[in-house]
């Protein structure tokens, strides 16, 4: 019997080490996950613990051999991922359990993988909050940075951004789970904990504890180690004790048991160092771990008092260790879990005048309090949407959709907790039906959701109160227009051309002054005073009525000012080219991009200022092959300025006709938007219509002569856009001597009327 048992308690125990041996790494480690970041394959470490490529954890950035040896033998250190220093974010996103405390710890490595010498600069941060900025002064020395933070959802995300010099870049990325109330804070809520230092007192030799000595695998840095912005200076009379015997550890923080059986004593009656502390002054979290690990005599005790020059508000009560732990070989854990520390922190232990020993110390932790940033007000929303696109590359950009940066395909505003006022998904080959979360999002001013194929129904965007611009042009979207569309306040462009759209156009759409085209649904009509066809108007007749609106707006304005219309009317488009987001890269064709260092030697500097705009000031220049320019410098940083600039070079550089300025090219550089343009001699403007002398004062019949060309360079600019009717109007009005307000008027398809609201 008793061999029986014996048998079957061996097969029980090889079957448990056979399932600990095949357990995956997730398993065999639990709350670990460890990225080699640019590596190629998972491995195992010599310490045990086992690696992931990071491919699959983060969207976008390039991978590097290291070119410099480092001296670092372990695998994950071999590689690196890079990313484009531009005004993006990359984030890594890994799953955790909310309301769960984890260690953070990510490594960089620079190592001259991109053979450039230029060490980098640039800010990490978890999720939308800042955590550090990382500063590469040695090639062969990893910049490591460790971060304690109580999850907050189900996901968690490490984002590299804003780099000012070199290329942002990561060798390791790891996250590391804690149990129970390992670091608890009473603001935890609010703040994180970045690590200043993790010391192990006494330590053996020059190497650090950590897994799987370390079961949470906290790196603690041996004392003996000597490097900037860590310990500098000790104390005479300072040595080294150590212990194999067992110390009972396992209460609040758990330091491991290999750190406990170490320490130093101050022989001569103190102890004292000093600390360079990173990144502060700042309020820190900070304790020290004691052990008594020497059998005194009974007549011989061990009391001292922390001693901080110039804050004696910091002294403990005395402590003795091996009462205060309640034994030897046991832990006893005092500090301040808030308390604000200087950048150099000089502190001491010394002995009481009734203690036979001097003070003893084992390890020491101090971290700095970050604020925990609340992110932007849409980030739920947002992160509900992409969830439904897990496997799209768009939906992957990971953390605050926000901040530090904003995803690619997204804008938001400046405030301290932004809205998104801007998405443009336009050809990302997205199926099914328009997320309803876009719906939700209140501030939205800007919705391009253009060639895709989305299907179903258009749903109701009444809650998006600020939305201007809505293009659902080239998908697959059925049914009838939404009644609530025309009860935006806001909106101005509606564009849902080449869809399968049916029914009627509401009536609410007619009644306030929108851009809209609802060409190429075949089953989609306008119903309005007996006209039940659908509209498709050429970009001539625009014109056409555009520039005998300008004629007659004496007319309208002065014989019949007393005469009210009651209907507004709808500016119904021509069918236009797929136009970009007026927030994307500018699509310049044929324009050539100047240099701000060309335009500057041109204009001397912007010397010379020969008129204005309404966006901007025209200054007078001459490039160095001879040719006059026309240099408009952008003056508005508004949504309307910057749209406008985007607006003419994309539209501009693909217009040619001897009626229009030739549009030479553009600069965007160093935050000036400019556009030059063609120099015309022979004066102004207005000096032309009002007359510096009165040989100069256009005649009527010239002016309408220009009127017509002017309807002729509206023809060839409508082709590419019928936005451009508005501004050739103004042009001709202007020659007519018409007083024009932009929106003044507006075309239907049977008359032109004024918009007497406006």
């Amino acid at each position: 019997m008793a061999s029986a048992f014996t048998a079957a308690a061996f097969l029980l125990h090889f079957q448990l080490l056979l399932i600990l041996v095949l357990l995956p790494p997730s398993a065999a480690q639990p709350g670990f996950i460890s990225l080699d970041c640019g590596g190629a394959r998972d491995h195992t470490d010599a310490i045990g613990i086992q690696w992931t490529s990071d491919a699959t954890f983060v969207s976008g950035g390039q991978t590097a051999q290291l070119l410099v040896q480092n001296g670092l033998q372990s695998q994950q250190f071999a590689t690196v991922r890079y990313f484009p220093a531009d005004n993006r974010k990359y984030c890594y996103t890994m799953n955790v359990r909310n309301r769960t405390r984890y260690l953070v710890r990510a490594t960089f490595l620079y190592g001259n993988f991109d053979n450039s010498n230029v060490y980098p600069k640039f800010d990490i941060s978890l999720g939308a909050s800042p955590w550090s900025t990382i500063v590469v002064d040695d090639a062969t020395t990893p910049v490591v940075e460790e971060a304690i933070i109580l999850a907050a959802a189900p996901t968690l995300s490490v984002c590299l951004s804003n780099a000012s010099t070199g290329q942002p870049f990561i060798s390791t990325l790891e996250l590391r789970q804690f149990n129970g109330s390992l670091y608890y804070t009473t603001d935890e809520t609010r703040f994180f904990l970045a690590l200043s230092a993790r010391i192990n007192f006494g330590a053996e030799s020059n190497d650090s504890i950590r897994y799987p000595d370390d079961p949470f695998d906290r790196i603690w840095e041996s004392d003996s180690v000597r490097r900037a912005n860590y310990l500098v200076d000790v104390a005479p009379g300072t040595a080294r004790i150590s212990t194999t015997k067992p110390i009972f550890v396992s209460i609040n923080e758990e330091p491991p048991e290999k750190v406990m059986q170490t320490a130093v004593v101050g022989q001569d009656g103190y102890l004292n160092y000093r600390l360079d502390l990173e990144g502060f002054p700042a309020n820190a979290w900070g304790v020290s771990y004691f052990a008594e690990i020497e059998d005194l005599a009974p007549n011989e005790t061990r009391k001292f008092k922390l001693e901080v020059p110039g804050m004696p508000a910091l002294s403990k009560p005395t402590v003795d260790v091996e009462e205060n732990a309640q034994g030897k070989y046991r832990l006893y854990e005092p500090g301040y879990t808030n308390l604000s520390l200087p950048f150099v922190f000089s502190f001491g232990f010394r002995k009481t005048n009734d203690s036979s020993e001097g003070p003893i110390l084992n390890a020491l932790e101090i971290y700095k309090y970050v604020q925990i940033t609340m992110g932007s007000q849409d980030a739920s929303i947002m992160a509900s949407m992409v969830s439904r696109y897990s496997q799209a590359g768009w939906a992957q950009e990971g953390g605050d959709p926000c901040l530090p940066a904003s995803w690619s395909w997204v804008q938001c505003s400046s405030e301290d907790a932004p809205r998104v006022f801007s998405i443009t998904l336009s050809g990302k080959n997205i199926t099914g039906s328009i997320p309803v979360e876009l719906t939700k999002l209140s501030a939205l001013v800007e919705l391009r959701l253009d060639g895709n194929s989305f299907s179903g129904q258009i749903p109701d965007f009444s809650a998006c109160h600020n939305l201007q611009y809505i293009h659902l042009e080239n998908n697959q979207l059925t049914g009838e227009l939404p009644p609530s569309l025309g009860d935006l306040p806001n909106l101005k462009e509606l564009y849902v051309q080449n869809n399968k759209l049916s029914g009627q156009v509401p009536k609410s759409l007619f009644k306030r002054s929108i851009i809209l085209n609802f060409s190429g649904n075949s089953d989609l009509h306008i119903v309005n005073k007996g006209i039940s066809h659908t509209i498709l108007i050429i970009c001539v007749v625009i014109g056409a009525i555009v520039l005998l609106g300008a004629a007659f707006g004496c007319y309208f304005f002065t014989c019949r000012r007393k005469k009210k219309s009651h209907e507004d009317t709808v500016v119904i488009a021509a069918p236009a080219k797929k136009l970009g987001s007026y927030f994307s890269e500018v699509a310049t064709e044929s324009a050539h991009r100047f240099s701000l260092s060309e335009i500057e030697d041109a204009t001397a500097k912007f010397e010379r200022r020969i008129g204005s705009g309404g966006f901007g000031i025209v200054y007078y220049g001459k490039l160095a092959d001879g040719r006059e320019i026309a240099v408009k410098l952008l003056t508005n940083d508004s949504y309307q300025g910057i749209r406008e600039f985007l607006n003419e070079v994309t539209l501009l550089s693909r217009i040619h006709h001897r009626h229009l300025v030739t549009f030479l090219g553009y600069s965007q550089q160093d935050g000036k938007n400019i556009l030059v343009y063609e120099f015309m001699h022979n004066g102004t403007l207005k000096e032309h219509l009002r007359g510096a002398s009165e040989e100069k004062i256009t005649s009527w019949l010239k002016r309408l002569e220009i009127a017509e060309d002017a309807a002729k360079g509206l023809c060839s600019a409508s082709l590419a856009n019928p936005y451009l009717y508005i501004e050739y109007g103004q042009l001709a009005a202007t020659f007519l001597n018409v007083k024009w307000q932009k929106n003044r008027y507006r075309v239907s398809p049977h008359r032109m009327l004024p918009n007497n609201h406006s």
